[in-house]
């Protein structure tokens, strides 16, 4: 049985919250959060903290889940590292690719596991077509295009004004709304990328610093051409797609069902479980890459998503930024 405890009580750790309490072989053992208010979902037999220091020298949980702005992931993953506690973090990695290569060597630097959320990678759908590419049963990837149709409210970014600050949140719709869809593109190819051109913009007249819209052009070392659109200037939440081209045959992700496409219409493959609600289009991995991570803690497994995995998805998005910026291509 191990223990764990929950940093910041926001949006995501209603998915957290409710996994934790949901496995066996799990302890939810206290929650922290410096707005008390905020714990008034959780239940009350759980301790409550305004300080995650205290919190950890008192409950010494096994592992502490960074549920937080952007712009404390890394900064409380390190002292969290530096109390010799093992880590699960939401997404993003960091703010920016320098400090997404100090989060990468925290785990050897203090010894310790930390597990990135990018459980969208743990999808039935990216686990299956995965395994089809890898296979190479219908040659190489060739082509890759991911987007990303959402919409958010200006009241999204009034509610919590971090959001829309590139000091706090790191930029906008790519490393907020679509930082898997980029994460996924160079995942599924399996090859490094090896140059990018980009453009980000803002469409949407919320008076905010960060990037509502966003496409780019990847260049893969293998050859292969990835096309990016991302934007929460739609006028809804849209299904994430992801379609991949092999020399011999294509495939789409689309509203959570991988399909073989065929000449006389679409195949499905396999369907990811979903998320009850609303929110669709979150993914419902969450809960699968926990119960993973804590098989590692358990000593039972040694397969996880490391900090040094993620850093791509970190540099992609930077390198757009750069792009649109010089009008240039980026190489990586």
């Amino acid at each position: 049985m191990k223990r764990a405890a929950v940093i910041g009580l926001g949006d995501i750790s209603m998915v957290h919250i409710p996994a934790l309490l949901a496995h066996p072989e799990i302890e939810l053992v206290a929650v922290c959060d410096v707005v008390k208010e905020n714990r008034s979902w959780v239940p009350e037999e759980i301790p409550f903290y305004t300080d995650y220091v205290e919190m950890v020298k008192a409950e010494k949980p096994d592992c502490v889940h960074i549920c937080l702005p952007h712009y404390l992931h890394y900064p409380v993953a390190k002292e969290l590292a530096s109390l010799g506690v093992d880590i699960f973090c939401e997404k993003p990695l960091a703010l920016n690719t320098e400090e997404a290569f100090a989060f990468a060597k925290l785990e050897e630097e203090y010894n310790v596991k930390i597990c990135i959320s990018l459980q969208n990678r743990r999808n039935e759908t990216v686990e299956t077509l995965k395994e089809i590419i890898d296979s190479k049963k219908y040659g190489n990837v060739v082509g890759i295009k991911g987007h990303v149709f959402w919409y958010r409210p200006k009241s999204y970014y009034d509610i919590k004004p971090w959001r829309g600050k590139l000091s706090t949140a790191g930029g906008g719709c790519m490393i907020n709304q679509s930082v898997h869809t980029l994460d996924l593109m160079q995942y599924l190819t399996g090859d490094k990328v090896k140059s990018i051109k980009g453009s980000v913009s803002q469409i949407l007249d919320y008076g905010i610093e960060v990037e509502d819209t966003a496409s780019a052009r990847l260049y893969f070392e293998n050859g292969a051409v990835g096309m990016f659109f991302a934007t929460v200037a739609n006028y809804e939440n849209h299904s994430v797609e992801l379609h991949v081209k092999c020399e011999n045959k294509e495939f789409l992700i689309r509203n959570s069902i991988l399909y073989r496409i065929e000449e006389d219409g679409l195949v499905q493959i396999i369907e990811d479980a979903r998320l009850p609600g609303t929110k669709f289009y979150y993914g419902a991995s969450h809960s699968k890459l926990i119960a993973e991570f804590y098989e590692v803690l358990e000593g039972r497994s040694t397969t996880y998503i490391h900090p040094a995995d993620a850093v791509m998805s970190i540099r992609l998005i930077d390198s757009i930024v750069q792009s649109s910026k010089t009008n240039k291509e980026i190489e990586l």
